[in-house]
């Protein structure tokens, strides 16, 4: 019995410190519609920050203007690149010239030998494996075969060959106009 006395003695004791501390403790201060205005604006401007960063150091977004890489690229498709990507032979670029921004594919980097005959590439005295689906040829080119490729620089062709706004008329393209790798197109049109 003495057993229940000490017990039932020692949980008033317990509450009135529970209670005590309850009284002790600030208590919890409401925030303010400005509170929750700055706190929301604050957010929207770190998220903006945020994309403005990705869309400006490592991807791009682009719409297609023209048909020179169709039919991998036509005239409206919205295209992604990613500027951080290994350039190489093959790969979809978009690049800066003359101030418009245009579309090609790579065939050769710089330091290389590129050679066109009717028909035929050689880069390095090799002919490459061409999947374009137009004929290349050298007619109407601005340079001269074999054309040595500067350092830092990239030959570009257009998917439609018939189009020689590419490397055959301006000669190397340089990587600081490269604004990257396309890594993902979507049709606008004709869907």
């Amino acid at each position: 019995m003495a057993e229940k006395d000490i017990s039932a003695a020692s949980v008033p004791e317990e509450e009135t410190a529970a209670a005590a501390a309850e009284k002790t403790a600030k208590p919890k201060k409401k925030h303010t519609a400005a509170y929750y205005a700055a706190a929301f604006f604050a957010k929207i401007g770190l998220t903006a920050a945020v994309i403005w960063a990705l869309l400006t150091f490592v991807a791009g977004v682009h719409i297609c203007h023209d048909n020179n890489a169709y039919p991998f690229i036509r005239d409206g498709d919205f295209c992604l690149t990613y500027r951080h990507a290994g350039l190489r032979q093959g790969t979809m670029i978009v690049y800066k010239q003359d101030g418009k921004l245009r579309y090609g594919r790579i065939i050769a980097k710089g330091g290389d030998s590129v050679e066109i005959f009717n028909d035929y590439i050689t880069v390095n005295d090799y002919g490459i494996s061409d999947n374009a689906v137009y004929q290349t040829s050298p007619e109407g080119s601005a340079i001269s075969y074999p054309y040595r490729v500067p350092d830092d620089c990239v030959f570009v062709l257009n998917d439609r060959r018939s189009d020689i706004s590419d490397s055959r008329t301006c000669g190397g393209i340089p990587l600081d106009d490269v604004e990257g790798a396309v890594v993902f197109i979507m049709r606008m049109r004709e869907i």
